[in-house]
């Protein structure tokens, strides 16, 4: 039987990439539900018509006549006559991609990007469907409250990252784990010095040497933000204290992460950087999806290099441990001042040192607060927590 599949942030790098692989496999699975922001009308209404998804989610409210224009056009333009097919059903507005999260179906794949996606995480795992999350931010920023949500098994990460720690602690007991390796390309700044990053641009900061992504990951990436967002999501996802999760450059993106056990043993989960196959393997989940991406060829001669994280030029993944190990809303204060932080970036208005370098200011403060050490973890304190970085740090970018 076909398994019934929601994706939210269908326009973006992840979400077409999950609609090839519904394509490539329409035995397996179907789409139920689609959200998107709203900028691309035309691919969404392309999206939408294809699959036949009975029902599509715009979170800008604007968007939503211009989506409706674009879904009839598109309909027009495949030859359906007036009343041959069902043209879907819209629904527009800040709570449009949770209510798509829960329309009845298998696997909510969580491909939204930044912190908008926690309330659609929520209810995802609400509504009993099983979690396939690239929407690291919902869980970070959400910490006990996502996982505390989540049945036992009904969580599935899509980065590739914790899909390699997943596939090599199958069969493992937790109790066995010595460490998690976490792999990090190093982005397109790999081996520079700080004082060589001064002049960095938004262009050479979205040029990624090995991964094609949207914009904020790719800048997250040149930072190494990224890879601090993903210690902590990996200390949330595998219950494993931060002081066992190291992080390795690794250039080529080949090995995905490494998972080292108490006798000496390290169990590597290999493929080349396509991110189908852990999208096949969360929407798929436990089964696995034949043919999802090419595998290595072992007939070329090939080498894996590591190397030692510089943390003097990169101290985002520093940053991202005291976070996480202070808890509370800390991880969620850290994932919004650097929202803030890429969005100014590409607007010209903070340097790329500055990015981290507002981050920690912002964490800082926080974690001093002693009212943040009182507050008990809920929603409306993770959401309040948020808004109050992202106010504080575009006070500390319009000061630089």
């Amino acid at each position: 039987m076909r398994k019934r599949v929601a994706i939210l942030g269908c326009t973006g790098s992840i979400g077409t990439q999950a609609l090839d692989v519904v394509t490539a496999n329409p035995d397996r699975f179907e789409v139920t539900a689609l959200a998107a922001g709203g900028s691309d009308p035309a691919l969404l209404a392309r999206q939408a018509i294809e699959h036949e998804v009975p029902l599509i989610a715009v979170a800008r409210a604007t968007a939503a006549q211009d989506v409706q224009l674009a879904l009839y056009a598109e309909a027009q333009k495949r030859g359906w006559a007036e009343g041959d097919h069902r043209v879907p059903r819209l629904v527009a507005g800040p709570e449009a991609a949770s209510e798509a999260a829960r329309e009845p179906c298998d696997v909510v794949l969580n491909a939204m990007t930044g912190a908008v996606g926690l309330q659609p995480t929520l209810a995802a795992l609400d509504s009993g469907a099983r979690l396939a999350l690239a929407n690291k931010e919902s869980l970070i920023m959400g910490g006990s409250l996502v996982t505390g949500a989540a049945e036992p098994g009904q969580l599935v990460p899509v980065d590739s990252e914790h899909s390699a720690i997943a596939q090599a602690l199958r069969g493992e007991r937790i109790q066995d784990v010595a460490r998690l390796v976490v792999t990090a390309s190093g982005g397109p700044f790999r081996g520079r010095a700080r004082d060589e990053l001064t002049e960095v641009t938004p262009e050479q900061a979205m040029a990624h040497p090995t991964w094609d992504m949207g914009p904020v990951i790719t800048i997250n990436s040149a930072t190494l933000v990224n890879k601090g967002l993903e210690v902590i999501e990996a200390h949330l996802l595998f219950d494993i204290d931060f002081s066992r999760i190291e992080v390795v450059v690794h250039p080529t993106s080949v090995v995905h992460s490494m998972v080292e056990l108490v006798d000496g043993s390290t169990m590597v989960q290999a493929s080349p950087p396509d991110m189908r196959l852990p999208i096949a393997l969360g929407l798929a989940w436990p089964e696995r999806v034949p043919g999802a991406s090419a595998p290595c060829d072992w007939t070329r001669a090939d080498a894996w290099e590591f190397f030692p994280l510089d943390d003097d030029a990169f101290p985002a993944i520093r940053l991202a441990r005291q976070a996480g190990e202070f808890g509370r809303t800390a991880p969620a204060v850290y994932n919004a001042a650097n929202e803030v932080c890429v969005d100014a970036f590409v607007d010209g208005d903070l340097d790329f040192l500055g990015i981290v370098d507002v981050v920690g200011q912002v964490l800082a403060e926080h974690v001093a607060d002693e009212d943040v050490a009182r507050t008990d973890m809920s929603l409306s304190a993770v959401l309040a927590a948020d808004d109050r970085a992202r106010e504080r740090a575009r006070t500390l970018v319009e000061q630089r």
